[in-house]
């Protein structure tokens, strides 16, 4: 599957994020909106990397539960 792809895939399924791949072939994903004192408390980034799409996937899940699953 084509990088393209991935990326779109990605996005669906996170819209609060934006994702993309580096020159250097990392992935990466940074929120749309500010975190808060207490999303940043509880180990929530505005911005992660991984080496691939499925990385990313996870630490975007990871992400999402960090807060008690209430944002993505």
């Amino acid at each position: 599957m084509s990088f393209d792809r991935h990326l779109a895939e990605i996005a669906r399924e996170f819209p609060d994020w934006t994702i993309w791949r580096s020159d250097a072939g990392r992935w990466w994903a940074t929120r749309h909106h500010p975190l808060t004192s207490a999303q940043r408390e509880a180990g929530c980034a505005m911005t992660i990397d991984a080496d691939d799409p499925e990385g990313l996937r996870e630490q975007l899940r990871d992400q999402g539960e960090r807060f008690d699953g209430t944002f993505p």
